[in-house]
């Protein structure tokens, strides 16, 4: 997860582009927050579904075989 106050920066940044509109320096750094932003998100979010496990209204495992030989590949590792 990002740092708080890069989380409020990217907000302020937000704001501040619907209201005034940002200089170039901010819009670049926005950019960046944003990029930063995304590969924490997409990080976060492949570790939550490696670590699911599909069950069926019958309880039979229908794990798609995928995430469950990249389960199996990461503890390898």
């Amino acid at each position: 997860m990002l740092v708080p106050d890069k989380m409020k920066r990217i907000n302020e940044l937000a704001k501040k582009s619907k209201t005034d509109g940002l200089s170039i320096e901010e819009a670049k750094e926005q950019s960046a927050l944003r990029q930063e932003y995304l590969q924490v998100f997409r990080k976060t979010m492949r570790g939550t579904i490696e670590n699911v496990t599909v069950i069926d209204p019958n309880g039979d495992d229908v794990t798609p075989e995928k995430i469950k030989n990249n389960r199996e590949n990461k503890y390898l590792n």
